[in-house]
């Protein structure tokens, strides 16, 4: 008999420090069966990756998984990449996958956890609270011998309110803004070589360096050799290590706001509530001349 969707998983306060937040593969293989329960492949990978997010997962999924497709459900009126659509396309596109109010959702991807980590920070942020990532993704999935499907999910449509928490989000003028005040900690997620700006950015046309002020956390330290998320001990010395201190607010930023999700799911996870993200990151900041830039270490 499944264990019950809740068992281990309840809704959670940003933050809140709890392991509810990220699930365990042995966990969700107990859970599968729960009436409530609803699994979403958010793969995604960059162009150079070499790797088609959407065909593998067409390949093989978890069984009942639907697919987020990060770069549809994004704002399409941006030049941007991969924005936060508008509450009303978000609410559109998710009813079709059968994700809505009283469901349990949780997200995984093919290996890097930023994918999940990016929808699970879309859905908070239009405010649906019941969410978790699976520690360690697919390959962690695969490696424990769990059951895998190729077959089309026929999710019924349900209901999605949207409830916009800007206190997760921040756009270009308030890190501008930033920059002058020094009242938030900004954390880039970017490889060590391209936050000093002694490796090129993988999008044409961007400066190299970083925003002024900014510390450097590259995403993959945060992450365990078999791909699960290190302990919250190990979480907590990364920041501090990098200069992330406790008593102000932290803003986390990337290449394009993805990697940068797991660095705020990570900081959640460890107890800061104060945690947003830089939505438009090195893909706005670095493509605009009229904004500063810093480079080295």
């Amino acid at each position: 008999m499944a264990a019950p969707a809740n068992a281990n998983m309840r809704a959670i306060e940003p933050g809140s420090g709890s392991d509810e937040m990220l699930v365990s593969t042995e966990w969700l293989a107990a859970s599968l069966a729960a009436p409530d329960l609803r699994m979403v492949d958010a793969s995604w990978y960059l162009p150079d990756d070499g790797r088609d997010a959407k065909a593998e997962y067409h390949a093989a999924h978890i069984p009942g998984a639907v697919f987020f497709d990060i770069e549809d459900i994004s704002d399409d009126q941006s030049g941007l990449p991969h924005m936060l659509p508008s509450p009303e396309k978000f609410s559109s596109r998710v009813r079709r996958l059968g994700l809505g109010d009283g469901t349990r959702i949780v997200f995984y991807d093919g290996g890097s956890m930023y994918g999940a980590a990016r929808a699970w920070w879309m859905f908070r942020t239009m405010g649906h609270r019941d969410v978790a990532v699976l520690d360690g993704g697919l390959p962690k999935w695969r490696a424990g011998g769990h059951p895998l499907e190729d077959l089309p999910p026929m999710p019924r449509e349900r209901h999605f309110t949207a409830r916009v928490n800007g206190l997760l989000l921040r756009d270009r003028d308030q890190m501008l803004d930033n920059v002058e005040s020094d009242r938030e900690q900004v954390v880039d997620a970017r490889s060590a070589a391209r936050f000093a700006g002694t490796a090129p950015e993988p999008r044409p046309g961007l400066r190299a360096g970083h925003i002024p002020g900014s510390r450097n956390l590259p995403w993959d330290r945060l992450l365990r050799a078999d791909g699960t998320l290190r302990a919250p001990a190990e979480i907590a010395a990364l920041f501090a290590a990098a200069g992330i201190t406790a008593d102000r607010p932290v803003v986390t930023t990337c290449g394009s706001g993805m990697s940068a999700a797991l660095l705020l799911f990570a900081l959640a996870r460890i107890g800061r509530r104060d945690v947003a993200l830089y939505d438009g990151s090195w893909s706005e900041w670095g493509a605009d001349p009229a904004l500063p830039v810093t480079t080295g270490d």
